[in-house]
Parts: structure tokens; C-alpha cells; sequence
């Protein structure tokens, strides 16, 4: 059986969420879009299709053990999300794995990009789900193109239509997110379109956010800080409740035994500032000589992102 590392990882403090044990239930990297400012690096391979990644019984497993080692701890859990290195609704097994995670006694999330949605299945999947959060970088399509860079089978108008299908059936706690670069898809036209769509949508928070660590593309930044309350103040003022995701989560990182093998599992989703390595090291009893080994081996990355150091998992090492 796989190890629960390559599986599940964290707790990671969310801003979203609390306290979030993450679910990697893709292999590496394999998703709908290549946005430019994903945190792991470019889509290293673009697929529409679901496929079966991993047993669901293995997922569940995997999620059972490390919850039960938590609780040993003394470690608490708010939600078990669905955030891997790819899109997670490419997973064929995904609504098996949400209903019996949820048979464990938790709360579940999944964090999408929304690309999928058109399909029924994974709308069906999905529907068991505590929580969904989907993403809503555009409405105009030369926007989407450049920011999402989607698989060239996607249809940004059909990805619309479906978000709203899906929020009219949905019964759990939905959110959007829209992730703000600068000079791409932060013009105020641009965020009063999606703000008018968003009202359809009807989240229960429209959630804006920016890049805050290392993206693909090295020009890409955050917007400036007026035009993000700018942005802010459009979503409002057509009735939505906003909350800004602009500043950093924190170092409430949790390691559940293994110092080495966590740091590679949330720095394959979840890049790590230097400064939550440490604590995670600090909690583990262990010396910056477990990263220096990491680096030599070729299996953690060091990115530097307005000023701050992150520690990214090598992908093509395993």
C-alpha cells in the first residue's frame, strides 16, 4: 500500500478553512489548466478525462490512520479538503472517496478550479461535499486564455453555465475565488463583470485573493493594494460578501512523526516559507540539516517571492 504521505498531508493552517488535512489525490501534476500563477509549477500534463488514480479504499485509509495518529496527539482537524497538485475532479473516483471520508466523522471540502463542472458526474460527486470552493479568475475569454491557459478543449462559456447549474442544486457551503495578477485580470471593467456574474452564482463569500507565493511565471505579481480594495469595493456594492485572501496563512504546520516525508508532502501542494519549515522542524526536534539533505538530493526546490524564501517539492522526483 502507498505510504499516507503520498496520499494525505498537513494539517496546513487555511485561511478558508482552519485547521485542513490535505488530499492529494492526483499524481503529479496533472491538470485542466497551466495557470500562470499556480504555486507547483507548470501542468506537467494537461488531461479532461477522469481517470482512476488511486483505490478508493486507499485514500480512505490513508485519511483514517492519520486522523486516529492526530487525535493521538492531541491534534484537531476542521476539515479533510480535497486541494492535490492537479485538479482533483479528474479523479473518476472522487465521490466514492468524499462518502466514505465522511463516514470518519469530518468535515469535507474540495477546492476546484471549476473546469469540469459541465460534466454531470463530476457535479454528482461533488454534491456530498461539506464544502466547494470554485474558481472565477474572468469572464472574458481573451482574459481566461491568459490567465487559466485551460486545456484547448475547454469552453469558458460553458464552464459559466455550469457553475450556475451547480449552485442552483448544491446544498453544502459554496465559495468562489478569484485570484487577482497584476495588469492580467485586476482592470475594474473586468472585476464588475464577474462581480455581476458572482450575484448568479450567489457564494456564500466571493473570495478575492493574490499571489503569495513563488508563481509559474516569474513576472507575475499581486495587484496593488488600492486596485485589490477597489475590486473589493465593486464586489460589495453589487451585494456579495467578500473576504481577501492577501497575506500569509501562518506556521501552524503540523508533522505527524516523519519531519522529512511531511515537508515533502504539504511542499508538493503547498509551498513552504522559510519560516514555517522552521517551526515544522522545531515541532519535529529536528535541524536544518533535513532540508540541507532534501536540497542535495534534488527533491526540494528553494524559490525566492517579494522577499521571502519557499521550499517547492521537486514534482519529477518522487
Amino acid at each position: 500500500m502507498l505510504s499516507t504521505n503520498n496520499i494525505v498531508f498537513g494539517p496546513v493552517p487555511s485561511r478558508r478553512l482552519g485547521r485542513s488535512l490535505g488530499v492529494n489525490n492526483i499524481k503529479p501534476k496533472v491538470c485542466t489548466y497551466s495557470c500562470v500563477y499556480c504555486q507547483i509549477g507548470k501542468t506537467l500534463k494537461m488531461d479532461i478525462h477522469r481517470r482512476f488514480y488511486y483505490r478508493p479504499e486507499e485514500v480512505i485509509d490513508a485519511v483514517r490512520r492519520r486522523l486516529e495518529k492526530l487525535e493521538r496527539m492531541g491534534e484537531g482537524v476542521d476539515y479533510v479538503t480535497f486541494v492535490p497538485d492537479g485538479e482533483p475532479t479528474l479523479d473518476l473516483n472522487l465521490g466514492r472517496e468524499i462518502a466514505g471520508i465522511k463516514e470518519l466523522g469530518v468535515r469535507v471540502a474540495v477546492i476546484s478550479n471549476s473546469s469540469l463542472l459541465w460534466l454531470e458526474d463530476v457535479r454528482k460527486d461533488l454534491m456530498n461535499a461539506d464544502y466547494v470552493s470554485l474558481k472565477v479568475d474572468a469572464l472574458t475569454p481573451r482574459t481566461w486564455l491568459r490567465i487559466n491557459r485551460p486545456h484547448k478543449s475547454l469552453s469558458l462559456s460553458k464552464i459559466l453555465e455550469s457553475i450556475l447549474r451547480f449552485s442552483k442544486e448544491y446544498s453544502g457551503v459554496l465559495t468562489t475565488e478569484t485570484m487577482l495578477v497584476k495588469e492580467v485580470n485586476d482592470s475594474l471593467s473586468e472585476a464588475e463583470k464577474v462581480a455581476q456574474y458572482l450575484i448568479e452564482v450567489n457564494p456564500k463569500i466571493a473570495y478575492i485573493s493574490v499571489p503569495t507565493r513563488p508563481p509559474t511565471e516569474a513576472w507575475v505579481r499581486p495587484a496593488d493594494p488600492g486596485v485589490i480594495n477597489e475590486i473589493r469595493k465593486a464586489f460589495e456594492a453589487k451585494g456579495l460578501r467578500v473576504e481577501l485572501l492577501v497575506t500569509f496563512e501562518g506556521t501552524n504546520f503540523t508533522t505527524a512523526g516523519n519531519v522529512k516525508e511531511d515537508i515533502l508532502s504539504i511542499a508538493a501542494v503547498h509551498p513552504l516559507r522559510e519560516d514555517a519549515v522552521n517551526e515544522l522542524l522545531r515541532r519535529a526536534g529536528a535541524g536544518w540539516e533535513v532540508v540541507d539533505e532534501l536540497i542535495k538530493d534534488g527533491k526540494l526546490v528553494v524559490m525566492s517571492y517579494e522577499g521571502k524564501k519557499y521550499y517547492l517539492r521537486n514534482l519529477g522526483i518522487r
